[in-house]
């Protein structure tokens, strides 16, 4: 909401992020209190201001792993998949704090 775009990505998961799903890796579980072996089995994607997608590669007991990174590019149809590019405006106090803030397009 605090960036009135709509964004849309496509997001390849490349052949090797593919193998080390398959590859077991000896890790201590904090969970369980012993050691195991997990599997990359979580495929995270997440989203940024500007239109940024990461996808990580994680494991219930393993440290997440980041695969990609991608730029989407401007939907002009909008959120909902057609409403001209019209979003919801924003509330005063998200508005405040933005202007005070602003939106941290360099962090990811």
């Amino acid at each position: 909401m605090a960036e009135p775009q709509t964004y849309e990505a496509y997001i390849e998961i490349p052949e090797s992020a593919r193998n080390t799903m398959l590859q077991g890796e000896k890790t201590f579980c904090r969970a369980d209190g012993k050691w195991i072996t997990d599997y990359r089995d979580m495929l995270v994607v997440g989203l940024a201001p500007g239109g940024v997608a990461k996808v990580w590669l994680g494991g219930q007991c393993l440290l997440s792993t980041e695969v990609t990174r991608v730029q989407g590019t401007i939907n002009p149809k909008g959120p909902y998949g057609g409403s001209n590019g019209k979003h919801r405006p924003l509330s005063e106090e998200s508005k405040a704090y933005i202007d005070k803030f602003g939106i941290p397009y360099g962090s990811w």
